[in-house]
């Protein structure tokens, strides 16, 4: 019989590198000028969706669970004017998904019950869910980066 909790961690564990490569996958070809460049007045850069992304990562699950100690500045995610280059954005998301990875791969059948609190998360009760709602999280931005990369190689 196999061990759900290992399946569970391998597939979300692998899950978030997915969503790595594809992340790579659809920078590689952008210049820092181009991940910077909003849409529209009131639309997010790719790169201030990828600050949001590690920000998060790194909060909910690095921070809750890996007790990792980072605090998080929510509102410069989106409003961060320092436009840093494209290898560093994707070097601190690389971190951001082996930080969760790794936690992930250590969590024990007890651990994907343990309680998990958080006043920003309140629907999230268990590690499992707030793991999983992150999963959900990423994909949801993965999928406007996809749309924003594809509309900058048309320009």
């Amino acid at each position: 019989m196999t061990d759900l909790s290992a399946v569970a961690a391998e597939t979300l564990a692998s899950y978030y590198q997915e969503v790595r490569d594809q992340i790579h996958k659809l920078v590689e070809p952008l210049s820092t000028e181009q991940l910077w460049r909003n849409p529209y007045p009131y639309g997010n850069s790719i790169g201030h969706l990828l600050l949001h992304l590690t920000g998060n990562l790194n909060h909910y699950i690095g921070a809750q669970i890996a007790g990792t100690g980072y605090v998080r500045n929510r509102p410069l995610e989106f409003t961060d004017a320092s436009r840093p280059p494209k290898e560093q954005v994707l070097a601190a998301f690389d971190r951001a998904i082996a930080m969760v990875a790794a936690t992930i791969r250590k969590q024990t059948p007890a651990d994907w019950t343990a309680p998990y609190s958080d006043p920003t998360s309140p629907r999230d009760r268990t590690r499992f869910s707030a793991i999983q709602r992150m999963a959900a999280h990423a994909s949801h931005h993965v999928g406007q980066i996809i749309y924003l990369a594809k509309e900058l190689a048309r320009t």
